[in-house]
């Protein structure tokens, strides 16, 4: 084979240059990073979850370790959108990376605003809708636990703006297929999967759950991976939009995995945590990969399972 392997993907406008980003919530606003990392070896840079007005999060404790995984309730900690512009978006005019936001919001129309703001920042490429988050206006449960309310939110967002639309669907649900079905015929440009599954933890010795007053959290690392794989899996085989594939994926192995299962790129969650270099070794163990198996193309290798 003549030359490295193509590892670069197309999602919605953006090309990517490797299929490998980080997950929101795992990397801040990207900058933390910057130390331990070339930010502009990544495929995209993907910021924690914005909203409209900044949010001081969930009381602590937030996170703890558990078999083979992490469990935390963060409470989508942020500065706000216009903070976010203000501060945090001129960091990236010298970044060689695509910008992927996520938003996240308690109704239909924060959705639709932060769109609407967002889509007028030139340097922001994507966003990523989180939601996974709780809809005050139906009593506090998932917006992507309900297809209505999904195909709503995906369709009002999808008409404000000009930027790819990435929705990040969770797995509390009974099938994942319709949701995926529904973000594509909506107009999404991708769907990305799984947000954190819950969990709970509890210390024998106080009684009390390890994450004080929150009692439950977001469940990620190794120990969802086998089923976070399954899912992307289905919905691969469900829609014709890129599917980004997440849980648990904390060495190149895991990602070709998803790779072969469908997925046209995947996001590193909670392995940031462990080794804040873990992506560029992801990045090189793919490419590695792709030239001891003489594969040229990326898309020669997504979808391959037989």
């Amino acid at each position: 084979m003549n030359g490295p392997p193509d590892t670069s993907v197309v999602i919605g406008t953006m090309k990517l240059k490797t299929p490998v980003m980080p997950a929101s919530g795992t990397f801040g606003y990207g900058q933390e990073y910057s130390e331990f990392i070339d930010l502009n070896r990544l495929g995209a840079i993907v910021v924690k979850t914005i909203t409209l007005k900044p949010r001081v999060g969930s009381y602590p404790h937030r996170s703890t370790e558990v078999a083979s995984g992490f469990l935390a309730n963060i409470g989508l900690q942020n500065v706000g959108v216009e903070r976010f512009i203000e501060d945090k978006l001129p960091y990236f005019e010298d970044i060689d990376a695509p910008l992927i936001v996520s938003i996240g919001g308690q109704s239909v129309e924060e959705f639709v605003k932060l769109a609407d703001i967002l889509n007028r920042q030139q340097r922001v490429d994507a966003l990523e809708l989180n939601i996974s988050c709780p809809n005050v206006e139906k009593g506090g449960m998932h917006f992507g636990m309900d297809l209505e309310v999904t195909e709503n939110l995906v369709k009002r967002v999808r008409n404000v703006t000009e930027k790819t639309v990435i929705v990040k669907l969770t797995p509390l649900v009974m099938d994942i297929r319709p949701f995926a079905e529904i973000c594509q015929l909506c107009g999404a440009d991708g769907v990305s999967l799984i947000n954190a599954l819950v969990g709970m933890a509890i210390d024998i010795r106080t009684r009390r759950s390890k994450l004080g007053r929150n009692i439950t959290g977001g469940l990620a690392g190794p120990a969802i991976k086998p089923f976070s794989l399954y899912l992307v899996w289905q919905a691969c085989k469900t829609v014709d939009i890129p599917v980004i594939g997440i849980g648990g994926i904390s060495s190149a192995e895991d990602a070709i995995e998803f790779l072969i299962a469908g997925a046209s790129a995947i996001e590193v969650g909670t392995w940031n945590l462990v080794n804040p270099a873990g992506m560029v070794e992801i990045i090189e163990g793919i490419e590695a990969y792709m030239a001891q198996n003489k594969i040229k193309a990326l898309s020669d290798l997504i979808g391959t399972l037989s």
